[in-house]
């Protein structure tokens, strides 16, 4: 007698485990809202407020809107956030800004979205058409970041500097999270495509601050620092055309250097100008030697790569197992 197979109901299974991470710094005109508009939206998740060296009431206003608040002294969102994915544990975890302009009801769609089709990133793509809420400039170096990404990394994300963002558990626990700053955004979605995880993005409201709340996000500066953190993201991920590039120019250099010394030696066989002779052929030597350390890097790379994905495949996909609380888990103290 053959045994029946059972499909096992899953829509009889728990509810995911869900946490709300905010970093804060001197959010104090707006922490309150953010916290009762995501508890409000989301009434089964614990909402974590980091304190990243405030200097107003941002933890006494937080705490009393009914946040769990913790600090980080290190300064800087990277910092924050590498503490908050190392101390929370859960299965799903929502990333917003606690400066109160994203839309905390698209929260459980975007929960959703990510629960029911096995996701590891969800997206929220800012909507608006307020001029104040999305400075030109930041808009033009939003378009401008983000396309060098999609044009190197995968053309899949519309809105990469977004603050709002709902991870699966393993792409929290995969995530190396090395920046100090506000490029953190740009490594969790290079992050996202170098491992070709199941991603989507959703538009969502964007709206200004707050009165009383002033942006800590400076264009120039921090637009600098997002392209350094590209090219070095790049040079660590893509070495073979980041090297080949160098070789090129270096190589270049040198045959144009070359070119008059190989014509007057043609013609006269003497090479009159020997310290240009010397310039051209270290240049050379340098033009293969990048492409050697991109041979080499390469192969580093890989192992690198490797190695995250199977920390990546350690981790059971959203929706496809017990969430924590069937296992004698749940949301952090």
């Amino acid at each position: 007698m053959t045994a029946a197979l059972t499909v096992p109901d899953r829509s009889a299974a728990p509810s995911p485990t869900v946490a709300v991470l905010i970093p804060c710094y001197n959010e104090e005109a707006a922490i309150a809202s953010v916290v009762r508009d995501f508890r409000a939206a989301l009434p089964d998740a614990t909402v974590y407020v980091y304190d990243n060296n405030s200097s107003d009431r941002t933890i006494a206003v937080a705490r009393a809107a009914g946040a769990v608040v913790r600090s980080e002294p290190l300064q800087g969102k990277g910092n924050v956030m590498r503490r908050m994915f190392s101390d929370i544990e859960a299965d799903v975890y929502v990333l917003v800004d606690g400066d109160d302009t994203y839309h905390a009801a698209s929260a459980p769609e975007m929960v959703k979205r990510l629960w029911d089709d096995q996701l590891d990133m969800v997206n929220g793509a800012r909507v608006t058409e307020i001029v104040a809420a999305y400075r030109p400039g930041h808009r033009l170096g939003n378009l401008v970041l983000t396309g060098m990404v999609a044009n190197i990394f995968g053309n899949r994300i519309g809105d990469m500097l977004s603050g709002y963002r709902v991870f699966s558990r393993r792409f929290i626990k995969s995530f190396p999270a090395l920046a100090s700053g506000f490029e953190t955004e740009t490594e969790l979605t290079v992050h996202a495509l170098e491992l070709r995880m199941p991603i989507a993005e959703v538009k969502t409201p964007y709206k200004d601050r707050p009165p009383g709340s002033h942006s800590k996000l400076n264009t120039i500066r921090d637009g600098v620092r997002i392209l350094k953190t590209i090219v070095i993201l790049v040079k660590e991920e893509r070495p073979i055309p980041f090297f080949v590039g160098i070789f090129g120019l270096f190589a270049l250099l040198s045959l144009v250097l070359a070119w008059p010394l190989m014509m007057t030696y043609a013609q006269t066989g003497l090479v009159p100008r020997l310290p240009t002779a010397v310039l051209s052929m270290g240049l050379m030597l340098l033009a293969f030697l990048s492409l050697t350390c991109g041979l080499i890097l390469d192969t580093v790379t890989l192992g690198r790569r490797e190695a995250k994905r199977m920390r990546y495949l350690s981790v059971p996909a959203p929706g496809n197992h017990p969430p924590l609380a069937a296992n004698g888990g749940g949301r952090a103290p």
